[in-house]
């Protein structure tokens, strides 16, 4: 039998004061939370409490329902790795959330389970009522008052427990092996930017004071460009539109957040760029094309850049092959 159960995390103001929950049914959840913390953090201590929850119950599988592409990567994907680097990314900078991380690998192994994708406010009624539960706990925080904490799924094996198991299951996909993720397929799209609380926001520098829009672009695009700045989540964050998308080469099309984890683990940029056009389409817009030129092959680009009143920020690109 499988245990579904959707985790989810909530923070006012991002950071701010924060809360988590997990949900199977209305008389099994639970809530938490703190003065101060991160949405990030929210989405992994509902996942490491929902392993806590039912390590009493070894033998069920656990379906987790989750929509912060954040959490399932960490854990599904780069947690390994990070391991084996002493809980440090590819550029050799900390693991950020380390100590909820280490936890939730403790309390996985042994464990059958996987994650599946969800997307964020879009109607689902477990990700729905865990979202409720997360966001009133970061609310109570806000105006310290109690917070519910909800029944749980009982403390020791029982028969509460076994009928909130037996409440929360289906029938149950071929088991993945014991420990491990049973993959589901990569999502490739998701709603709502889960590192914002990681960010600062410093206004973008211009190349000099009496820079031209076309000039100013070129330059921040050929910044994004460099490794040492697509590895580094702040300043990515500062350059991308709260609204960024991207169509890659290969059609997929890529979040904000998507892009952002993806170039921190990932930095390698093109190696060389040729500009090929520098539009003014309006007081704030500015249209930049290029071929940037690498290992794989050279592919032209497009890149939207807007004005947000403050800085330049990048709002769209995309990536075709060339021929």
């Amino acid at each position: 039998m499988t245990i579904t159960a959707a985790a989810d995390g909530s923070a006012l103001g991002n950071p701010g004061p924060a809360g988590w929950a997990w949900y199977v049914n209305d008389d099994c959840w639970r809530a938490g939370g703190w003065p101060h913390g991160t949405n990030n953090m929210g989405e992994l201590m509902a996942v490491l409490d929902l392993f806590r929850a039912t390590a009493h119950l070894p033998g069920e599988d656990l379906h987790i329902l989750c929509d912060s592409q954040y959490v399932i990567n960490s854990v599904t994907k780069w947690m390994p790795g990070w391991k084996r680097k002493g809980w440090r990314k590819s550029d050799g900078k900390p693991v950020m959330n380390v100590e909820l991380l280490k936890e939730i690998d403790q309390a996985l192994a042994g464990r059958k389970y996987k994650f599946e994708w969800v997307r964020g406010h879009a109607g689902h009624d477990l990700n729905e009522a865990a979202d409720d539960r997360a966001r009133a706990a970061a609310t109570a925080y806000q105006q310290g008052v109690a917070v519910r904490q909800g029944p749980g799924f009982g403390a020791a094996p029982g028969e509460a427990a076994a009928s909130a198991a037996q409440a929360a299951s289906q029938a149950a996909p071929q088991a993945a092996p014991s420990g491990r993720q049973e993959p589901f397929g990569e999502p490739t799209l998701f709603d709502e930017p889960d590192l914002f609380s990681e960010l600062d926001e410093d206004p973008t520098p211009a190349p000099g004071t009496d820079a031209s829009p076309e000039a100013i672009v070129e330059a921040l695009e050929r910044e994004l460009l460099r490794p040492e700045t697509r590895s580094d989540i702040g300043r990515t964050g500062v350059l991308l539109h709260p609204d960024f998308t991207e169509i890659g080469s290969s059609g997929r099309i890529w979040t904000r957040d998507a892009v952002m984890m993806s170039l921190e683990e990932n930095p390698d940029g093109p190696a060389e760029v040729e500009i090929l056009g520098a539009d003014r389409l309006g007081d704030q817009i500015v249209l930049l094309t290029y071929r940037t030129t690498a290992r794989s092959g050279t592919a032209l680009r497009s890149s939207l850049w807007v004005h947000d009143g403050a800085q330049w920020r990048l709002r769209f690109h995309q990536g075709t092959p060339e021929a």
